[in-house]
């Protein structure tokens, strides 16, 4: 039997989005760059590992249509997307690049320092930059980013250090729902819709 996804009141939304006194909005229209976790944000978290007859394995990861849809029609609208995780995975590999990706590191168990390097790059500050999580590691991370988010099934703690907490878990569209909420914000949503049914 598939899951039922109950749709949040408004009410739900309001407590879910934002912490007490942040301006999401304004954050959000000031957003460049939007670098995010992989497993637990562009997949729900579960990691898939599959045994062969030769005793090795191979790792499979589920990722949701509308995550890769969002990131593509960002990178359209000049947004600069990118990830930052702490394995290496040729699926990771795979997806980032079918979705152009512009910043992609693996293997990475002091996510800062790449984080740092993606900034240097992109030649922008923390305020410019949105960042997606759901774990301990992300931590750091969360707490330079301009736009600090945690996906609806993040830990406690990420959630108490991120500015908004989206409606959909990691795996389930809450990639989709920060870039459409960047987007809108800069008053850039109805620009974007013909670009994402070209």
């Amino acid at each position: 039997m598939a899951a039922q996804h109950k749709k949040p009141t408004a009410a739900g939304k309001e407590r879910l989005a934002a912490r007490a006194g942040v301006d999401i909005r304004r954050r959000a229209a000031g957003i460049r760059v939007v670098l995010m976790d992989v497993d637990g944000v562009m997949t729900d978290g579960r990691i898939c590992l599959q045994s062969l007859p030769d005793g090795t394995s191979e790792e499979m990861k589920v990722f949701h249509a509308h995550d890769g849809a969002g990131i593509k029609l960002a990178g359209l609208m000049g947004l600069r997307m990118g990830l930052i995780t702490g394995r290496d995975s040729a699926a990771t590999t795979r997806r980032a690049r079918e979705a152009s990706m512009e910043f992609v590191f693996q293997g990475r168990a002091k996510k800062l320092v790449a984080y740092e390097e993606i900034l240097r790059t992109a030649r922008v500050t923390d305020e410019a930059v949105a960042y997606i999580g759901d774990d301990l590691p992300d931590l750091p991370l969360l707490r330079r980013a301009g736009l600090a988010v945690a996906v609806g099934n993040a830990v406690p703690e990420v959630k108490q250090a991120a500015h908004y907490v989206t409606a959909r878990s990691g795996g389930q569209g809450a990639v989709r729902e920060v870039i459409e909420l960047i987007l809108k914000a800069q008053g850039r949503w109805s620009e974007a819709i013909p670009r994402a049914i070209a």
